[in-house]
């Protein structure tokens, strides 16, 4: 299995998780702004070369 695949796992649990304790629209917010938050705080030099490695597994 993939990282990705285990991460998207990983968010899914969370989410089911999170959802009867704190309500549908808040634990959407969780599980889609942890890794937005964590995007915006990476670097530039970090942010291109995540980028980079991303455009490399799609084959370009």
């Amino acid at each position: 299995m993939s990282v990705r695949t285990k991460v998207v796992i990983g968010g899914v649990a969370v989410g089911l998780l999170l959802w009867p304790l704190i309500g549908f629209w808040f634990a959407l917010l969780v599980v889609l702004g942890v890794p937005v938050i964590a995007y915006l705080a990476l670097d530039p030099g970090q942010r291109r070369r995540l980028r980079r490695v991303n455009r490399r597994e799609l084959g370009r």
